[in-house]
């Protein structure tokens, strides 16, 4: 019986394109909204929906299942290496120091950090997914759709058919608010465009809100009202912020250097006990009486892996030192600091489907506040090695459970996360500078990028202490940090029926770092996903996700080749 073809080139050539394609997505809604969206089941649509159609005509062999897991996988990976920092770190380490990075630094060092990632992901394959046989969510979830539509080839088109459809009517609204005329915002009055509760015309807002569900939706509004429609107006109230002289501009960029504090506390308490409670876990005995076992992550040295681990983590370690000025002793001990936290990342991922990115971060980032007490930069640059890492890990984990379905040969795979990995470093890089050239549009209601907020907070913290922190502010931060520890013990300790009515922590404090409107507009795009789920739950089920990715990838394509005709004229 002849193999059936798997790494081929054209496999490998659709993941690059689909992955050059699908990353400006993933820049420009975190840089809108801080979040980023899985691309592997759109990406494996497209190749689908390129190929069989070809392949039916009897233009081309036919496209297997397994080429569509590299072309997915390669996709995947490009897409994902915002979690190198693209979004987050490096705009902060930008907004402190005031030091531009040049094209290629930056990119070399997104790859090098995402390139780490992937080799800590094969060293876990056999202990996580062969041996520990984790579910992984997100990669069952690719592979059932990969076998629907192998089995069902219709399907396949009339999904990509709803995507590009949905994709087609949010380009055209970006092009004529970016080319023909400026789409205003709605509000019931002044009053709430003042404090930026307004409805956004933005299709992309309302795709996240679909995929983020009802409780993350409601959450985002709940928090936008505390944030924007009760303390803002307080803050102005007594003085504590500086009203602009225009009556009709937008408090945002005043009231967000207030806001952001009880915010980010909120956002990281609530991250790091939910984080700490599933360590724990993770060492508990097992319901079934037995232990997991605790095996080192380089269980299998093998030359070609242990030479990519041993090359990724050189050139972070010169990266680090010739980059960001650190020094040789903190830059070596953020390679197993960030071998440790994306193996527990990867466990996370394996149990819940949730990367825990954000909290990654943070406990890299205490790690190393402690380490190197008052140096921004260290501590920003080595917590970027440890999240970049853990992204990166926890992608291919998932792409690699979904080749296990298949069959698939896992050395294959990962070459093709290497070609995706290169891809987004290049694309990524290049659509970041031209989105964002000058670091001061930056936190602005524009390009409001919540996670550079947030971790541009945290290393000012801790490098300052508590005089980073306006004083004022600094009771609403120790309550928004009691906050998110309730909440986040809560969601472990209450039963399941009752856990669904607590509030998302994240999106509590998320929305006092974005403005009203984009939180009001993400909880539209819930809302009105859950009521057809509720009236049509096979249609919902069939299309929702491809008509809410498409309608992020047609504003989000749109919004950079505005960017690039700008910076063009």
């Amino acid at each position: 019986m002849p193999q059936e073809r798997e790494l081929t080139p054209r496999a490998v050539l659709t993941g690059l394109i689909l992955g050059a394609v699908l990353t400006p997505c993933n820049v420009y809604a975190g840089l809108k909204i801080g979040w980023s969206f899985n691309m592997s089941i759109i990406a494996l649509l497209f190749g689908v929906a390129f190929w069989r159609p070809l392949a039916a005509r009897g233009h081309v062999p036919g496209w297997t299942p397994k080429e569509s897991n590299i072309s997915q996988t390669t996709a995947s990976s490009a897409a994902s290496i915002i979690s190198g920092g693209l979004v987050a770190p490096i705009p902060a380490y930008l907004l402190i120091t005031g030091r531009p990075l040049a094209m290629g630094p930056m990119m070399a060092w997104v790859f090098a950090v995402s390139f780490l990632g992937v080799w800590v992901a094969w060293y876990l394959r056999p202990l996580l997914i062969e041996r520990g046989q984790l579910r992984f969510p997100a990669g069952v979830a690719t592979l059932e759709t990969l076998t629907d539509i192998f089995a069902h080839g219709r399907e396949a088109l009339r999904r990509i058919a709803v995507l590009a459809g949905a994709a087609l009517i949010s380009a055209i609204t970006k092009a004529v608010d970016a080319f023909v005329m400026t789409l205003p915002k709605w509000a019931p009055g002044a009053w709430f465009g003042h404090y930026t509760l307004a409805l956004e015309p933005s299709l992309l807002l309302l795709g996240f809100g679909g995929i983020i569900g009802l409780r993350v939706g409601l959450s985002l509004l709940a928090g936008a009202v505390l944030a924007w429609g009760l303390l803002g107006p307080a803050l102005v109230a007594r003085g504590l912020v500086t009203v602009p002289p225009d009556p009709a501009a937008s408090l945002f960029g005043p009231l967000v250097e207030w806001l952001l504090w009880p915010g980010v506390s909120l956002m990281v308490a609530a991250s790091l006990t939910s984080f700490l409670w599933q360590i724990v876990s993770a060492l508990r005995t097992r319901g079934d009486g037995s232990r997991p076992r605790m095996r080192p992550a380089l269980a299998r040295p093998l030359a070609g892996p242990l030479l990519g681990l041993l090359a990724a983590s050189a050139m972070t370690v010169a990266l680090q030192m010739a980059l960001f000025d650190i020094s040789l002793p903190m830059a070596l001990v953020a390679i197993p600091f960030a071998v440790l936290l994306a193996t527990v990342a990867a466990r996370v991922v394996g149990d819940t489907g949730i990367p825990p990115i954000g909290a990654i971060g943070k406990v890299s980032q205490l790690g190393f506040g402690v380490m190197a007490p008052g140096q921004a930069v260290t501590n920003l640059m080595t917590a970027n090695v440890a999240g970049g890492a853990a992204g990166q890990c926890a992608d291919l984990l998932n792409d690699l459970r979904t080749g296990h379905g298949l069959g698939a040969s896992p050395t294959r795979q990962v070459l093709a996360q290497c070609v995706g990995v290169l891809t987004g470093s290049v694309v990524g890089v290049v659509v970041y500078l031209a989105l964002i050239p000058d670091p001061a549009m930056l936190l602005t209601e524009q390009w409001p990028a919540p996670a550079v907020a947030t971790w541009k907070a945290v290393a000012e913290a801790l490098s300052a202490g508590l005089g980073a922190v306006p004083v004022e502010a600094r009771a609403a931060m120790a309550l928004g940090a009691l906050a998110g520890l309730a909440i986040g013990l809560a969601e472990h300790l209450l039963p399941p029926q009752q856990r669904r009515w607590l509030p998302s922590p994240v999106a509590l404090g998320l929305a006092f770092v974005i403005p009203g409107s984009v939180s009001i507009m993400m909880c539209l795009g819930a809302v009105l996903v859950a009521i057809v789920t509720r009236l049509r739950p096979t249609l919902a089920e069939r299309f929702a996700v491809a008509a809410s990715a498409g309608l992020i990838a047609g504003e989000s394509l749109m919004g950079v080749a505005a960017a690039v005709v700008s910076m063009a004229r």
